[in-house]
């Protein structure tokens, strides 16, 4: 095996730091400089399954993860956004997506030799596609509503396709069968909006002895059921490292991601496709 994807769903809030300080938000989540989406940095990532090797006492923790000395015999890509859930006041929530990230799964899809989606879709600004409604379950509404926005509601078999495609990318069966039904594709330029403002921000504070605030700072937040993935590839001759992570993280298999472990965040579940 020379390369796999590997899903990450978040099971709790997550916090992928090293974000650029900007305005109110003194901890943002770090962030992809041209998109903008919200990113898990491959050093992250990689650190995060090396901590949990050594929790776990792997062998061959230095040869699949490297050191000081050496590099090891995977490389670990960065974690790309794939479906980020919104608040709907039509409703139960909805995963977002869009045209430029489905075209981008699928180009990493074929990175990895599989076919990819081999579906297209195109909303116009200002509108969202759903998959069909099965009778008596909202056929005709016109509109959607995501946050405080209202969106012009079309209807394609094609996101079913979609959900399709993203399944094997999700550990749980559970979430697999309501993917289609909460599934809604947005122009790019709307889930920019979403990527960049939607996400959730927390005041947390820092109290001395005397229950005195110490210190007030607000850090941005990515909520439970984000959906992630990233490429893990072998270095030439090191297939067999690659190998041994694979059967490591079977399902089902849980990684902790970036910062406030301590209160329980980072959580996520892992899909290994290979």
């Amino acid at each position: 095996m020379k390369s796999l994807m590997m899903g990450m769903l978040a099971e709790t809030s997550l916090h992928p730091g090293s974000g650029q300080t900007t305005g109110v938000i003194d901890l943002p989540v770090a962030r992809e400089a041209t998109t903008q989406y919200p990113v898990i940095v491959g050093s992250s990532l990689k650190g995060a399954l090396r901590d949990k090797a050594k929790l776990e006492k792997w062998e061959e923790i230095t040869q699949i993860f490297g050191s000081t000395d050496g590099a090891g015999g995977i490389a670990v890509a960065d974690g790309r956004l794939l479906l980020l859930p919104i608040r709907s006041l039509s409703g139960h929530y909805r995963w977002i997506t869009c045209p430029y990230i489905l075209e981008r799964l699928t180009r990493d899809l074929q990175m990895i030799g599989k076919e990819g989606l081999h579906v297209t879709l195109e909303p116009q600004s200002g509108e969202v596609i759903v998959a069909k409604e099965k009778k008596g379950g909202g056929e005709g509404e016109e509109f959607l509503f995501l946050e405080e926005l209202s969106f012009k509601r079309s209807e394609s078999e094609k996101v079913e396709d979609i959900a399709e495609g993203i399944k094997p990318l999700i550990a749980h069966e559970s979430v697999k069968n309501r993917l289609s039904s909460q599934l809604v594709v947005l122009h790019n330029d709307d889930f920019s909006h979403f990527a960049q403002f939607g996400l959730s921000v927390q005041a947390r504070n820092s109290l001395d002895e005397n229950k005195r605030s110490k210190s007030l700072w607000y850090e941005e937040t990515l909520p439970p059921d984000t959906l992630f993935y990233s490429l893990l590839m072998a270095r030439p001759g090191q297939e067999e490292r690659l190998n041994s992570l694979h059967r490591k993280l079977q399902a089902p298999s849980y990684l902790q991601i970036g910062g406030n472990e301590t209160i329980g965040q980072g959580w996520c579940v892992l899909s290994m496709l290979d």
